[in-house]
């Protein structure tokens, strides 16, 4: 499995994400991604399946400590009195001491970011995540969170897919020593009608999806977390461990980004994108 090191903390590069799966669905998909070889779980407080997420690693044969368990924290509980009780509140929905990774899901400019940011570092001290970062943050949100943080930021998770160019952003991250984890990562399957990609595919014998996944985890500190509700989806998205792409195929595929290609953009939520 590739891993990406950032910030004194190893990540898997490729993850299973878990948004949108709710009841039966989450739990038994974190299953079956546990057994395909995931090792890295994505889930949120927003998402509405941490408690089917914390069941599914219970009951399955791999080891707690051998899965990276990534949760966030939804932006009306970033006031300091209730940031704290909400991870608590995580933390017992997944049946874990403390989760590899807590997250702000997205900014809040309602509650000041160092208030957010302190109770942040106070929940990595008390030992109920091993490191923490960020989510949806641009590039000057980013140089304000780490400027206020005590301890290290490891991640700014982010749309990115070949349609979004987050070069910006990405090297933001560089330049903090954190890793960018890419959500939507196959532009909500966009991929699979691209002629561009599905030329690439079709020389690796790859599927579209699978190359678009290649594409993310070969740049420098970036991490894949894909979602499916199938079993054989989540398998595929597994295999591309196997291949590599060549510069001019990196090339080809970052020079399909273009100016409409966001996907997720929350209007009461959303920063002034990069």
């Amino acid at each position: 499995m590739r891993t990406v090191q950032t910030n004194s903390i190893t990540i898997p590069a490729l993850g299973f994400g878990t948004w949108a799966l709710k009841e039966n669905t989450a739990y038994n998909m974190v299953r079956a991604a546990l057994d395909i070889g995931y090792r890295h779980i994505d889930t949120a407080q927003m998402y509405g399946n941490e408690e089917e997420v914390g069941r599914a690693i219970k009951d399955s044969a791999v080891d707690r400590n051998d899965i990276f368990l990534t949760t966030k924290v939804w932006p009306d509980r970033f006031q300091k009195e209730v940031f704290q009780q909400s991870v608590q509140d995580s933390l017992r929905k997944l049946q874990t001491e403390a989760v590899d990774l807590l997250l702000l899901h997205w900014p809040n400019p309602k509650v000041p970011l160092a208030e957010t940011i302190d109770a942040l570092n106070e929940v990595k001290q008390k030992g109920w995540a091993h490191a923490i970062g960020v989510s949806n943050f641009t590039k000057d949100l980013l140089a304000q969170a780490v400027s206020l943080s005590r301890q290290p930021l490891a991640i700014n998770q982010v749309e990115y897919h070949p349609y979004l160019d987050q070069s910006i952003v990405m090297a933001a991250c560089q330049k903090h020593g954190m890793a960018l984890t890419a959500y939507c990562p196959i532009a909500r399957g966009q991929v699979f009608s691209d002629p561009f990609i599905q030329a690439i595919a079709a020389r690796h014998n790859k599927s579209p999806a699978q190359i678009t996944l290649r594409w993310l985890i070969q740049q420098e500190r970036v991490i894949a977390i894909p979602r499916s509700s199938k079993p054989e989806h989540a398998a595929a998205n597994f295999d591309i461990f196997d291949f590599n792409l060549s510069k001019d195929e990196m090339r080809e595929i970052s020079g399909l980004a273009h100016d409409k290609g966001r996907l997720v953009d929350i209007a009461e939520l959303a920063p002034d994108w990069d």
